[in-house]
């Protein structure tokens, strides 16, 4: 589906003004510097994808720039203490907004592709009640790019775009030490971390590895911002939180997967013949295993996490 123009006839890029070079920081950067060069690398990152998102040809090309909308606002959130917050809350506002615009279609992408490749190797004749099977998330899926294309060529996503490259060429963070600062900011999400796990019941319901899994990735956001500060440890941190948060992440794709897949049983009601009915239960019966199984990994992922946070 092509985008409707209006301001954007140009490359998004064009309209935005940032430094001619890249802002970086490094050990002896104030908290100020570190925002700011996290805030440019990561606004880069999101007009450079702004292009193949419209496009809608590649869905890497969105999941790449909807990780960049979060990042920036993971990254607000965490240095929260040390920002100027009638500067960065309108930000973190908005940038909950875009990824809103962004979601739907990517949740869709994903669980698209995953159910088209569950049943690749089904003989033909489930391969076809699988296509019926989704075919209402086809539909869904082109809605939901038609309102996507809509927000991103709206004026509203234009000042985002403006306030961000504003937040970048004039600082809205503090000038104190940005070693100390960071590596407090990234104790205090492990913490935050560390108590939710221990707080868990011996069997966690899915929706809390679900929680879980989000303070998993805001630990990790906040130690990619630290992390041009300390080097090595910080990117053991990384490593390992992105690992504990993949765990969880597709243990969270399964469940929705399966979810999705009993709903669009349910949706087709009388058109749902033998064939389409026992697809869908290999279908969640897959996910099921998928889902044990990550379970069945995520203490070991989160081990390694703890080891590598609690050496900072």
């Amino acid at each position: 589906m092509a985008s409707t123009g209006s301001w954007r006839d140009r490359d998004v890029a064009a309209v935005v003004d940032l430094p001619a070079d890249p802002v970086v920081a490094d050990e002896n950067s104030s908290v100020a510097e570190h925002v700011r060069a996290g805030l440019d690398t990561r606004l880069r990152a999101l007009l450079a994808h702004d292009p193949g998102t419209r496009r809608g040809e590649d869905p890497e090309e969105l999941h790449q720039m909807r990780v960049s909308v979060r990042r920036i606002r993971a990254m607000l959130r965490s240095a929260r203490p040390f920002l100027d917050r009638s500067r960065s809350e309108p930000l973190r506002a908005e940038l909950g907004w875009l990824g809103r615009a962004l979601g739907p279609v990517r949740d869709l992408d994903v669980l698209l592709e995953r159910l088209r490749q569950e049943s690749a190797d089904f003989p033909d004749d489930e391969r076809a009640a699988a296509a019926r099977l989704i075919a209402g998330l086809e539909v869904e899926h082109g809605e939901a790019r038609f309102e996507l294309l809509a927000a991103l060529d709206s004026d509203r996503y234009l000042r985002l775009l403006t306030a961000l490259a504003e937040a970048v060429n004039t600082p809205i963070g503090s000038e104190v030490d940005g070693s100390g600062a960071l590596r407090g900011l990234v104790r205090k999400q492990f913490r935050k971390l560390r108590k939710a796990v221990q707080q868990l019941p011996e069997a966690p319901v899915d929706a809390q590895l679900h929680a879980l899994r989000i303070s998993g990735k805001r630990l990790r956001y906040t130690a990619e911002l630290a992390q041009p500060a300390f080097g090595a440890p910080m990117r053991d941190v990384i490593k390992a939180a992105k690992r504990f948060q993949d765990v969880l992440g597709e243990h969270q794709d399964a469940c929705v997967a399966a979810h999705r897949v009993r709903g669009l049983l349910r949706d087709l009601d009388d058109d749902a013949d033998a064939a389409v009915a026992f697809v869908a239960g290999r279908l969640v019966e897959r996910e099921a295993t998928r889902r044990a199984e990550r379970r069945a990994q995520w203490p070991e992922a989160w081990q390694a996490l703890a080891a590598a946070a609690e050496s900072l």
